[in-house]
């Protein structure tokens, strides 16, 4: 697609796969063009489990938001859960090259490559280099060098390292889908793109992702991601609930949780009876809506406290000043915001993005990939994905081989 600049940004959900295309217009604002969504069927708690259905999914996804544009789409930004993620901080420090000692684009990059060289175990590699921080001659705290002058730049840094095989299983399912992987983005990165103010981003906040399969907990401070945990637990969990504890199937518990859930029993307006289904063409039966909250207030309770205990872990015993933040399918229960309010006695917020169409908390991670590449493109900041080099030579021996092959015959 040559005619505009297009980003898009894929979501590999635990359950739905959601592609969403953006389009950069001249003034460096994004309208939304395209938007594809498919069950997932091959990936549990943001792993992958089974290629042939994860390809089947992405596809049907891609294929949608294609027809919603109208063309084929080129790259493609993939988010990563933070299950598979390893964060280390390392620094990094060159000698400023031109001779009049202006910092130049150059150098930033040098010195980001620099903060690469870092010992790693052989079943982990680098995706991305994330600059805390530059430090010109000894003065800190400086955000973007260019164009100033000095002699030694360094830079602090926070290297974000995958586990190889879940790359490379990931990486496999896009190209067996016959997608072109432009890069390769944490989720947390993104959904606080779309998510978090700059105010929130220095003062501190926690930025919860309550998805299907996990639940990921992000820590921002002074401008950019501290700390992160992943939760194996989620949205599926309450789904699952409620099918052992109803004896119903997983659908229905799905369906039941969607149409009548609620996070806070005592808020909820809706205490009628509702009718369900049993497992195997069992007769129908009527249970209260109160038995339904009764298996989802303490699930997500639960959910609550273990996050707690992941921020206790990374210093906040108390909660920062910006407080919690929460984005993710889950979050559109009714009532979460103030069980979480009562769990985590802060202030929290909902987040979701706002733009037509896509304004709602499950689509934040899809479209924070397109903020999240839109912004770095510019610095050069972004790391294209692992195998991109070696898919290079690959790709140019195919071609020998065919053109080859067409002289034979």
């Amino acid at each position: 697609m040559t005619r505009r600049d297009i980003i898009a940004g894929i979501d590999l959900g635990t359950s739905n796969v959601r592609v969403i295309v953006g389009e950069i217009t001249v003034d460096n604002t994004i309208n939304i063009i395209g938007v594809g969504t498919s069950p997932s069927q091959g990936i549990k708690k943001g792993v992958i489990i089974d290629l042939e259905r994860t390809v089947q999914s992405i596809t049907q996804a891609v294929s949608e938001a294609e027809r919603m544009v109208g063309a084929k789409i080129g790259l493609f930004n993939v988010g990563i859960v933070g299950s598979q993620i390893g964060l280390i901080n390392n620094s990094g420090v060159v000698a400023v090259a031109r001779e009049d000692k202006e910092i130049t684009e150059q150098d930033v990059e040098r010195v980001l490559q620099a903060a690469k060289v870092i010992a790693l175990p052989q079943d982990r590699e680098i995706i991305d280099v994330i600059p805390r921080e530059f430090i010109v001659d000894g003065y800190d705290g400086i955000r973007d060098p260019v164009g100033m002058l000095g002699v030694r730049l360094e830079v602090q840094s926070m290297i974000i390292t995958g586990a190889m095989t879940s790359l490379r299983n990931l990486l496999r399912c896009l190209n067996m889908a016959g997608l072109q992987v432009n890069a390769l983005i944490l989720n947390s990165l993104a959904n606080g793109e779309i998510c978090l103010s700059r105010d929130e981003k220095e003062l501190g906040v926690f930025l919860i992702d309550l998805g299907g399969g996990t639940t990921e907990i992000a820590l921002f401070q002074q401008g950019g991601l501290k700390d992160l945990s992943v939760l194996p637990v989620g949205g599926d969990h309450i789904t699952n609930d409620l099918a052992v504890g109803l004896r119903i199937t997983f659908e229905l518990a799905e369906k039941l949780k969607l149409e009548h859930g609620f996070a806070l029993a005592e808020l909820a307006s809706d205490r009628n009876d509702i009718e369900i289904e049993g497992i195997s063409g069992k007769e129908k039966r009527t249970i209260s809506s109160r038995e339904l909250f009764s298996y989802i207030e303490p699930r997500l309770q639960e959910i609550f406290q273990l996050c707690k205990q992941e921020m206790a872990r990374m210093g906040y015993t108390n909660m920062p000043p910006a407080g919690v933040v929460i984005t993710g399918g889950v979050s559109l229960m009714g009532g979460i915001i103030e069980l979480a309010e009562n769990a985590f006695q802060c202030p929290v917020r909902l987040a979701q993005p706002g733009y037509l169409g896509v304004k709602s908390p499950i689509y934040s991670t899809a479209v924070g990939i397109i903020h999240y590449v839109n912004r770095n493109q510019a610095y050069g900041r972004i790391i294209k994905s692992p195998e991109k080099k070696g898919r290079f030579f690959y790709d140019l021996w195919q071609r020998i081989r065919a053109f080859i092959a067409d002289i034979w015959e």
